[in-house]
């Protein structure tokens, strides 16, 4: 199954330190086949709102999610974000592509 890394950066302070992340962090991400899906664009809020921006990267699955976030490689930049940004990042697992919205009431049981 496919895996995201998903963060919603609410503040991001535009500096040195988070232009270096920007220039390091595609060479973290090609070791583990991420790729950037969706990157700083502003979202066209339908409900509620969402301050700030969306990045998603798609892996090929959580296994490689994970390789990559725990990897020397990003966690050696890793701070470079953190010191200079507000907002929440995490791992979550996709569906194959015949999902239903229904799917999850067999889950559920």
């Amino acid at each position: 199954m496919p895996a995201y890394a998903v963060a919603h950066l609410r503040e991001v302070s535009f500096n040195p330190s988070i232009v270096e992340y920007l220039q390091r962090i595609d060479a973290t991400l090609e070791p583990f086949g991420g790729r950037f899906l969706v990157h700083g664009a502003a979202p066209q809020v339908v409900e509620g709102s969402f301050p700030g921006n969306l990045i998603l990267i798609g892996f090929a699955d959580m296994t490689q999610a994970r390789a990559w976030y725990d990897s020397p490689a990003y966690q050696a930049i890793l701070p470079l974000r953190t010191a200079n940004s507000v907002g929440d990042v995490f791992l979550v697992e996709g569906n194959d592509e015949g999902h239903r919205a229904t799917d999850i009431l067999v889950a559920a049981g």
